[in-house]
């Protein structure tokens, strides 16, 4: 089977391609993969899979075993903070294609986690590598168990994935949407415990370094480990020092604490954010001196990060699990 679009040329390797492969059993799964896998080998492409045991078993199997075929630790490449994947793929492209690859493919399957708030990070991660990829030598073959997930995680597989792949061969994907307009149309998921009175409360900050005392003396007391609040601290300090760079006064925070987890608002009064790909690398690349580090850091220190953005400014909402 050939896995090139109709028109018989395999997408160039100077930037990132992004398939799906929808499957129901083993036998699809390899039938499927192991073109992708051989053409990738017979062109002195790097190929791995980062995958679940059972997926990874059947790949390499299907393949005959071949040791050009590398298998990663899925947790290596799938953080549980998106961000970090980005990082981990970036990382492996660079890595292989130095050695002498002229691209890599990954044979990759998601972690969606177990929970819809699980799920909603992970449909932002796949519309967010669209652009976060794109100058990568990197070809993803997505996978997706369509008797394991739910319809919701299928549902945003099919808009955040250019092209698909199936026994038959790889096609153009009509259900694709624009990844920033996917992202736009995402959801900030209702937060519960802001339906409580906060445990810091500051409407007008005039002296971030207050703040940021203020901040940890409310958080002092907090349980759960003490590397998980400390990274919390930082990810608020970053995001109120981001908020009076780039937003407009007044800057107001709002934080609440519980046994479970912790959540802290940051709002300022700027005139917004619309980049709907902002956090998930440095706002300037490689040169971190430049700065544009603080919604990128956020990310990677707490569990989830929503921004909602409108007429009147920015509301940067960070939360992490104590248990």
């Amino acid at each position: 089977m050939d896995t090139a679009l109709t028109h018989g040329v395999a997408p160039p390797a100077a930037r990132y391609v992004h398939d799906a492969l929808f499957f129901s059993s083993p036998d699809e799964l390899a039938a499927a993969t192991v073109p992708f896998v051989q053409e990738g080998l017979a062109a002195g492409d790097a190929v791995v899979v980062a995958a679940s045991p059972a997926t990874a078993d059947v790949v390499r199997t299907a393949v005959g075993g071949d040791e050009r075929v590398r298998v990663v630790e899925r947790s290596a490449s799938y953080d549980r903070r998106t961000p970090a994947a980005v990082t981990a793929f970036r990382r492996l492209a660079g890595e292989l294609t130095a050695a002498g690859a002229p691209r890599l493919r990954v044979v990759g399957e998601t972690d969606f986690g177990r929970t819809e708030r699980e799920w909603l990070e992970w449909q932002r991660y796949e519309a967010v590598i669209n652009d976060a990829l794109r100058p990568w030598p990197l070809w993803g073959l997505c996978v997706f168990d369509t008797a394991r997930l739910p319809d919701q995680v299928l549902e945003s597989v099919a808009r955040t994935h250019p092209t698909v792949v199936t026994v038959s061969g790889r096609t153009p994907n009509p259900r694709f949407v624009d990844p920033a307009e996917y992202l736009r149309g995402l959801p900030v998921p209702v937060e519960p415990l802001q339906t409580t009175a906060p445990r810091l409360a500051v409407d007008d900050a005039a002296d971030p370094i207050a703040l940021r005392h203020a901040v940890a003396s409310a958080l002092a007391d907090a349980g759960g480990p003490r590397e998980v609040v400390e990274d919390f601290l930082l990810a608020v300090d970053e995001t109120t020092s981001n908020a009076v760079r780039h937003g407009g006064p007044p800057l107001g925070l709002r934080l609440w604490t519980s046994a479970e987890r912790l959540v802290c608002t940051v709002t300022d009064h700027g005139p917004g954010m619309d980049d709907p790909f902002a956090g998930y690398g440095p706002a300037h690349g490689d040169d971190l001196s430049r700065g544009g580090m603080g919604v990128w850091l956020a990310r990677q220190l707490c569990d989830h990060v929503d921004i909602s953005s409108g007429p009147d400014g920015v509301t940067v909402r960070l939360t992490t699990a104590l248990r």
